[in-house]
């Protein structure tokens, strides 16, 4: 059986980010900083990959960055848009984020636009 495993460009779609972005995530915060960026599960001829149930690690990782929360780091349109959706059915931003994080971790193969989308149009049924 295959095993499956999120790259750089997974894990960017998932965040909403390009994959550029988690690049430089890797870059400017290695093992050794004070908020290193997740190590990979696996290397396969240099390129770094993360079993799918870290995502949620990832993006703890992430809302932890320097700046987060303070007025940093705006949310993507697709996650604006579902935080707005989230709302308007009676779901704070915390437990929004924690619904989109479990299903972008159960539904691996979506990005997170894609799931943004897919809450979306099921909220308006």
């Amino acid at each position: 059986m295959t095993e499956r495993f999120l790259g750089v460009v997974g894990i960017g779609e998932a965040l909403g980010v390009s994959r550029h972005a988690v690049h430089k995530w890797r870059s400017r915060y290695p093992g050794d900083s004070t908020h290193p960026f997740p190590e990979p599960d696996v290397e396969v001829d240099g390129a770094p990959g993360w079993r799918p149930d870290r995502l949620a690690e990832i993006v703890r990782w992430r809302d932890g960055l320097p700046g987060r929360g303070a007025g940093g780091g705006r949310p993507s349109a697709a996650r604006q848009e579902y935080f707005r959706a989230a709302a308007a059915h009676g779901l704070d931003r915390d437990e929004a984020t924690r619904a989109l994080v479990t299903f972008t971790e159960e539904f691996p193969e979506m990005t997170e636009p894609e799931i943004c989308a897919w809450l979306i149009e099921k909220w308006r049924r």
